[in-house]
This record gives C-alpha cells, sequence and structure tokens, in this order.
C-alpha cells in the first residue's frame, strides 16, 4: 500500500489580465490604489433596451507578444486571457519549460462559461448565412477546456491536464486541484488559475434578466461596492488570473523565488438553491473549516480575508455571517476585503484574479481596500478596509470563491519564511 506524505507547495510565479491591468503587477497597482477598471460596455453596440450598459471590460489587451495573431482567431476571448496571463506567470517563475520532465508538470485552468462569445457568433452565423458557413473551430473555441489544453500545448505539459467549471468558485477549484496534484506527489509544478471572457451580448442580458447586476448606468465606477448598504447587484467583469504552484524542494533546488506558500484548501456545496447562497452561510463557513483543518490552523491565525464579495444583497450578508460564525471574537481582530469594488465580477476568473491579490497582500503587508464602500450595512461591522489600502503584516490569509450551484471553496496562503 503506498504511504503518502504531503509536500509543500508554495507560489512562483503569477499573471493577470483584468479590466483594470493587463499583468499582475499593473491589476495589484491598481487594486490597492482603488482604481476601477469598470465602464461603459464597448465589445457590443448596445440599444435602449439593454437596462445595464456597463461592466469590467479587458479593453485593448495587446496579446501579441505570447501569441500569434493568426493563432488567437482559433480561440475565444477568454482563451486568450487565460493564455496571457498563463504566459506572464510562467515566465515571472522562471521555469525553463524546455527542459525537465514534461510528464512531472501540469495545468488546471477553470472557466465558468467557457467560450460563450464564440456560441453566439456560431448561433448568428447560423441565422444569417446558414449551418454551412459556421467557423470549423467553432468546438475547439468554445470548449471550456480550451485555455487548459492551449496552455498545455505551449508549455509541453504533459502530465495532470483539467478544468474545472464550478461558476464563480472555478479558478480557486482549479488552484485547489492544482495543489492536490503536487502535495499528493502526482505533480511538480501546475500552472492554475481562471479564466473567463463574459462581457457579451447573451451573458450581460442573462443575468440583469435575474435581477443581478447593478443598474447604476450613470455612475459606472461606483458601482460595485461590496458590502455597501446601498449595493444593488454585481458588476460583471472578466479576465483572467494564473498562478505557478511549484513542489517547495523543486523551487528551492533552482534558486526561485516564491511569493507564497499555499497550505490549506477547503471546499463544500450549499445544497440549498441553484442561484442564492444559504442565508447563514452555512456553505461557506463549512468550505473556510475545512481549509483551516487542512492547513492545520485555528481560525485566530488568520489575519486576513480576501472575501468573494460581490456586491449582491444576499451574497454579502451570507459571507459576513459565516465569517463570524467560524472566527467568533477573532473576526473584529481581522481584515476583510473584497477586490471586486476594483474589477467587478470576473465569474470563473475571479477566485484566480483573486489569489492574486491574496498573494500580494501576503507577500507585501499591504491589503487591497474595498471601495465604494461608504455605509456599511446593518450588522457589517468588521474591517473591511474601506476606501483605502492598509499596511499590515499579516502571516496567513484566506481566498473565498463562492458560486451559482452552492460551490464555495476557500484557499489558505502564508508568507514564506523558509
Amino acid at each position: 500500500m503506498r504511504t503518502l506524505t504531503l509536500r509543500r507547495v508554495v507560489v512562483t510565479g503569477l499573471g493577470a489580465v483584468t479590466d483594470c491591468g493587463h499583468s499582475a503587477p499593473a491589476t495589484w497597482d491598481s487594486m490597492i490604489h482603488g482604481r476601477s477598471g469598470i465602464g461603459p460596455v464597448t465589445a457590443f453596440a448596445q440599444s435602449g433596451d439593454w437596462s445595464v450598459t456597463f461592466g469590467g471590460e479587458v479593453r485593448n489587451l495587446d496579446y501579441t507578444k505570447v501569441l500569434d495573431p493568426r493563432d488567437a482567431k482559433r480561440m475565444d476571448r477568454y482563451c486568450i486571457f487565460g493564455y496571457t496571463a498563463a504566459c506572464e506567470a510562467a515566465a515571472d517563475s522562471g521555469i525553463d519549460f524546455t527542459a525537465g520532465d514534461p510528464y512531472r508538470r501540469g495545468v488546471a485552468i477553470g472557466s465558468g462559461i467557457g467560450g460563450i462569445e464564440t456560441i453566439e457568433q456560431g448561433i448568428n452565423k447560423i441565422a444569417q448565412s446558414g449551418p454551412r458557413m459556421v467557423n470549423p473551430f467553432t468546438v475547439p473555441k468554445l470548449m471550456l477546456n480550451s485555455c487548459s489544453g492551449h496552455v498545455s500545448i505551449r508549455f509541453g505539459l504533459r502530465g495532470s491536464n483539467v478544468a474545472t467549471a464550478t461558476a464563480c468558485a472555478s479558478g480557486s477549484h482549479a488552484i485547489g486541484a492544482a495543489y492536490h496534484f503536487i502535495q499528493r506527489g502526482d505533480a511538480d509544478v501546475m500552472i492554475a488559475g481562471g479564466a473567463e471572457g463574459s462581457v457579451t451580448q447573451l451573458c450581460m442580458a442573462s443575468f440583469a434578466a435575474m435581477k443581478a447586476l447593478s443598474t447604476r448606468n450613470d455612475a459606472p465606477t461606483e458601482a460595485s461596492r461590496p458590502f455597501d448598504r446601498d449595493r444593488d447587484g454585481f458588476v460583471l467583469s472578466e479576465g483572467a488570473g494564473v498562478i505557478v504552484l511549484e513542489e517547495l524542494e523543486h523551487a528551492k533546488a533552482r534558486g526561485a523565488k516564491i511569493y507564497a506558500e499555499l497550505v490549506g484548501y477547503g471546499v463544500s456545496g450549499d445544497a440549498h438553491h441553484i442561484a442564492a447562497p444559504d442565508p447563514a452561510g452555512a456553505g461557506a463557513q463549512r468550505a473556510m473549516i475545512n481549509a483551516l483543518a487542512d492547513a492545520q490552523l485555528a481560525p485566530d491565525a488568520i489575519g486576513y480575508i480576501n472575501a468573494h464579495g460581490t456586491s449582491t444583497p444576499l451574497g454579502d450578508a451570507a459571507e459576513v455571517a459565516a465569517v463570524k460564525q467560524v472566527f467568533g471574537h477573532h473576526a473584529t481582530k481581522l481584515s476583510v476585503s473584497s477586490t471586486k469594488g476594483v474589477t467587478g465580477h470576473g465569474l470563473g476568473a475571479a477566485g484566480g484574479i483573486e489569489t492574486v491579490a491574496t498573494v500580494m497582500a501576503v507577500k507585501s503587508g499591504i491589503l487591497p481596500p474595498t471601495i465604494n464602500l461608504h455605509s456599511p450595512d446593518d450588522g457589517f461591522d468588521l474591517d473591511f478596509v474601506p476606501n483605502h489600502a492598509k499596511e499590515r503584516s499579516i502571516r496567513y490569509a484566506i481566498n473565498n470563491s463562492f458560486g451559482f450551484g452552492g460551490h464555495n471553496t476557500s484557499l489558505v496562503f502564508a508568507r514564506f519564511e523558509g
């Protein structure tokens, strides 16, 4: 019988493509300075019938340094975002992917909806020109696993190659899966995260029909306001957040720079409602409890939580209730912020983007603010780092991601100390 020895897992590369920055450093700089990337939609024309006319759109991304434009035509927008972020993370890690055992390296990149723009284009093409005119690359473009596949091909990753689809928890689930592959000895290096190209007609119209989106069309940069009593829904955004995870001894042997250590991963299911959280945050509680148990940490070890904090009335309330229940008296000593005030909600990309933020908070000792927070809702008496970044040295931090379908994930990161 195989004896399982759990190995330590560290973060050695960061990559991001967001509405507020086309790299991890640019995104982080916008987060800590509270510069919103949200604005009027330019990706498609909108008539007076649209109740929401703004979003966190990735505009003017120059991907040509890492991707031939001819190859980009065979990818959906979400895949281009994820591929670009993965290339940044890989370069940042300093790993020579042309050397070493490719079967010990893999990829896990999730997405909530995959190639939705490609689906829209295919349906329009059928309606306008007939079925014989559909692009032959439609299936490879729309596949939710196409990003992980393209990244695998780019870097010759012949180990685990997976894609997760758990709505807004997709990116965090992918990172958790990669963590397990390395921790349990099935890989030494994993490129992991989430990607989404969701500022499209069908996606925006669908969330608007659910009354899930903010309708502050006259003030887009103020629309995403997590934990504020005047929040009226989330802001649809897109992008990608991708990291390189590596087994500690493998990283040390090559002299890698180490951003942080991933020490805990917890998941749960709400089993409550397909689109609404359990009001008491029971699923969120269990994910955090499981992550703390995996990390072998007491609740009072945590100094910061990067909250899921989408700016929805139900979601924010459930998360606050969950934090109070899990951390008890220590909840008042925590700092809890949502970077979605700056970025909006990137759906399946959110877990990857916010992992980059959590890792940087642990490494730098700077906590990104929750912007647009002027009047916390009733009972919201935590330190939400309102409107301005805070310097605070923390040893352990949690990143929360919760998704439609009742999918809950929590990741625990630690300051690396050797």
